[in-house]
């Protein structure tokens, strides 16, 4: 029987795994070297502009598998926290960092959660998850 807590959990994966790949599809199909320059002129590596694309265009396609949801969303939790405190705040809560917000406490509850409901990753490895799962209820 599905837990309507693993269903929800299971959206919030899916859903923010979507918003992720089309931002990181955006930064290549809109010419990544825009994104290198704007990254330079914001006092950041433009080079960090490749890691973030690729971060959100494959963490995004792994959060929809559901593979390595845990580890992904950890890594999108740094990627808010960095957009957040360098960019948005000083644009203010609405029109700012109120989206990004959003994200990061899903990516939060993910990365501690995970999600194991349609999940690649749960498929993959479900010996030792069940494994864990007897020394837990022992």
């Amino acid at each position: 029987m599905l837990n309507k807590n693993e269903i929800g959990t299971f959206i919030l994966r899916v859903v923010l795994g979507v918003i992720f790949l089309a931002h990181g599809a955006a930064k290549f199909q809109g010419g990544i070297e825009n994104i290198v320059g704007w990254f330079d002129s914001i006092g950041l590596p433009g080079g960090f502009a490749y890691v973030v694309a690729i971060v959100e265009l494959v963490g995004g396609i792994a959060l929809i598998l559901g593979l390595g949801t845990r580890i992904v969303s950890g890594l999108l939790v740094l990627l808010l926290l960095g957009a957040i405190f360098k960019v948005q705040l000083a644009v203010g809560f609405l029109g700012g960092y109120a989206y990004d917000l959003a994200l990061l406490v899903i990516a939060v509850h993910l990365a501690i959660n995970g999600s194991k409901l349609y999940s690649l990753g749960q498929l993959f490895f479900k010996e030792k998850d069940n494994k864990n799962s007897l020394i837990k209820s022992a």
